[in-house]
């Protein structure tokens, strides 16, 4: 039997069975389990996962239905993957209005995570772009949700992590753009503190922003790089695509020991110097400024067969002015375990319209962890308690190992979010978390 895992390979989960929705028109396929809908499986826990359960995928629903190309309305069906968009999209002048940082990812798991992008300041979650879908339930029932059609089925769903039902179709609203070029910045912060000053001047002028982060070296405060960008003006009327199957393959899993604090420490070192100056101006295609881990295919495997944990948290700045970051950091820093995938930013003042999504004004932290065991879990909840005393909350689609206390109280609308799942519905996660 297959086991479909999540991205991060962890956890382990045994007994699933994969159904297909062949078709919009067609009911959901009849099962005695509980059951779980399956886009490109790319969250990085147990949240796309269904332990003795059954995940039924949305792969095959990968058309397009209509487009609109003076408004930039597209109504596509929920397997449709964002890398499809635009590939659609991008040669008519149109990009997503928010994307993740891969586009490996079904328009309905977008829908159901909420996801978030560099521009959150200024464009929210892709909730917010989100005008409607069809939500089938496991009853037969079809309901049109949007903000005026049963807009309380509207915002469960968004970000509900995919317990309401199935999305079949959906439609979303995509951004106007001059060309398929981002005039990029890279400028290095030597603290924190230089960091949100970097924040606060970048997002008056560009509407793309975000931090790397070395974890390991820099001495007692944090460093980083920013890169921050807008579509390229000068390159107007070009809209290059490139193609996805030029990505570099990773065929097998690295050995357990090949990501160790010395070698994570040597790569934070060739990454924040590979700048010769401080700061650095130039023009890229959007697929490195957007989606460079997309540029290697499978890059999840070198972390091993015993996966990785990704830890993804807000905390709101203005209650600490960042000193959970700082903890979060300095606790990163002692425990010698090390993460070259940390990225730093910040979500602006647009309020999340999803019951269940994460993000929330405040400063977000995202860290990539070698599975270490009940070693790394006890850190974790270690950085958790910083996490609540702030305020903040961690992000379902990433997380593999929270706690039910945690959980209530990071989402504060839970209660009322559980009257719109469905009966049939569930998830390894929510079975953890409730």
């Amino acid at each position: 039997m297959m086991e479909y895992p999540s991205w991060g390979l962890y956890p382990k989960v045994a007994n699933q069975t994969l159904l297909t929705l062949e078709q919009r028109n067609q009911d959901l396929p009849q099962t005695d389990s509980s059951i779980l809908p399956r886009g490109l499986g790319r969250s990085y826990g147990d949240s796309c996962l269904n332990e003795n359960g059954t995940l039924i995928s949305n792969l095959n629903l990968n058309h397009m239905i209509a487009f609109n190309s003076d408004t930039g309305i597209l109504r596509c069906e929920a397997g449709v993957s964002l890398n499809e968009i635009l590939q659609f999209a991008v040669p008519r002048g149109w990009f997503l209005s928010v994307s993740p940082g891969t586009k490996f990812v079904t328009v309905g798991g977008a829908i159901a995570n909420d996801v978030h992008g560099k521009n959150h300041g200024r464009a929210g979650n892709f909730g917010h772009h989100t005008l409607s879908f069809e939500l089938l339930r496991s009853n037969g029932e079809r309901l049109l949700c949007s903000r005026n059609q049963n807009p309380d089925y509207f915002h469960a769903t968004v970000g509900g992590m995919g317990l309401t039902g199935f999305i079949t179709w959906a439609e979303i609203q995509l951004k106007k753009i001059p060309s398929s070029y981002i005039a990029q910045e890279q400028i290095q912060f030597y603290n924190l503190q230089e960091f949100f000053e970097l924040s606060q001047e970048s997002d008056k002028n560009f509407a793309y922003v975000a931090g790397w982060v070395d974890c390991v070296n820099g001495g007692n405060d944090v460093r980083g790089i920013i890169i921050r960008g807008n579509y390229s003006e000068q390159r107007a009327g070009d809209y290059q695509v490139h193609r996805s199957n030029s990505a570099k393959t990773i065929p097998t899993y690295f050995p357990d020991f090949a990501l160790n604090p010395l070698s994570i420490r040597a790569f934070n070192l060739a990454y924040y110097h590979k700048n010769i100056f401080k700061h650095r101006a130039n023009t890229v295609h959007y697929e490195p400024f957007f989606y460079p881990l997309d540029s290697v295919n499978n890059w999840n495997k070198i972390y091993g067969r015993r996966g990785f944990l990704q830890y993804q948290v807000v905390v709101p700045y203005a209650t600490d002015n960042g000193q959970a970051i700082r903890e979060i950091m300095d606790l990163v820093k002692k425990s010698q375990m090390g993460s070259f995938l940390v990225v730093l930013k910040t979500f602006g003042s647009i309020k999340s319209e999803g019951m269940m999504s994460f993000p929330r004004e405040g400063v977000t932290l995202a860290l990539d962890f070698a599975n270490y065991g009940p070693e790394l879990l006890k850190f974790l909840d270690r950085c958790d308690v910083i996490v609540r005393q702030a305020g903040g909350a961690i992000y379902p689609a990433k997380d593999a190992r929270m706690s039910k206390e945690g959980f209530a109280q990071f989402y504060p609308r839970l209660n009322e979010f559980e009257k719109f799942i469905d009966p049939k519905f569930s998830s390894s996660f929510w079975r953890r978390v409730t």
